[in-house]
C-alpha cells in the first residue's frame, strides 16, 4: 500500500501544444488539478517534468499555478523522464520509492518511464484516470503494457484515500472536497 512518507507524485509532460491534442483532455486537467490537491494536502513531494519545452509549451497554467511558488518543471528530451540526468537527480533526492505515474503520453513518455522506474526497482502506480494519449487506443495499449511490466493500476480517488488510510481529521475532509 502507498504511504505518505515513501510517495511522490509524477506529473509527466502535461504542456500546451502537447496537451491539446490528447483524448478526453478535460478529465484528464480535471483529475490531475484533483491528484495535485490531494498530493499537497498530504505533503507529497511532486515532480514535474517537460517534454522539449521550447518546442511544446509549457506545463498548463491550470496545472502549474496549483504548485504556486514551488512550480520548478524538469526539461527533457529523452522520452523516459529517467533518461535525464536532472530528473533522476530530484527523484533520488526525494528518497521515496513509490511512484504516483500521471501524464501524457501514456504509450510514449510514461510507458517508457514506467518500464525505467520498475527496472530501478520504484513500485509504480499509474493513476489511470489522470493518464491519456491522442487516442483511446493508445491510450489503452500504454495501460496495458505498463501493468504487465509489473506497475499497479490506480485512480486519483484510489490513491487518495489509501494514503489517507482513516475516514477522521482535517486532511480526510480536505480530501473528500477534492475528490467530489
Amino acid at each position: 500500500m502507498l504511504t505518505t512518507d515513501n510517495t511522490a507524485l509524477l506529473v509527466i509532460d502535461v504542456q500546451g501544444k502537447l496537451a491539446e491534442v490528447m483524448h478526453q483532455k478535460e478529465v484528464l486537467y480535471d483529475n490531475l488539478q484533483r491528484i495535485i490537491r490531494g498530493a499537497q494536502v498530504l505533503a507529497l513531494p511532486i515532480i514535474v517534468t517537460e517534454q522539449v519545452p521550447a518546442k511544446l509549451g509549457p506545463t498548463r497554467p491550470e496545472i502549474a499555478q496549483l504548485l504556486g511558488e514551488t512550480f520548478n518543471p524538469i526539461a527533457k528530451e529523452s522520452f523516459s523522464c529517467c533518461g535525464s540526468e536532472e530528473f533522476m537527480d530530484a527523484l533520488v533526492g526525494l528518497e521515496r520509492r513509490q511512484i504516483l505515474m500521471t501524464g501524457i503520453e501514456t504509450h510514449v513518455c510514461v510507458y517508457q518511464t514506467a518500464l525505467d522506474l520498475i527496472e530501478r526497482g520504484y513500485e509504480v502506480q499509474l493513476v489511470t484516470d489522470a493518464v491519456t494519449s491522442r487516442t483511446a487506443e493508445n491510450r489503452q495499449l500504454g495501460l496495458e503494457r505498463i501493468r504487465q511490466a509489473g506497475a499497479s493500476l490506480t485512480s486519483t480517488e484510489m490513491a487518495l484515500f489509501e494514503l489517507l488510510r482513516v475516514a477522521a481529521g482535517e486532511r480526510f475532509r480536505e480530501i473528500s472536497k477534492i475528490v467530489k
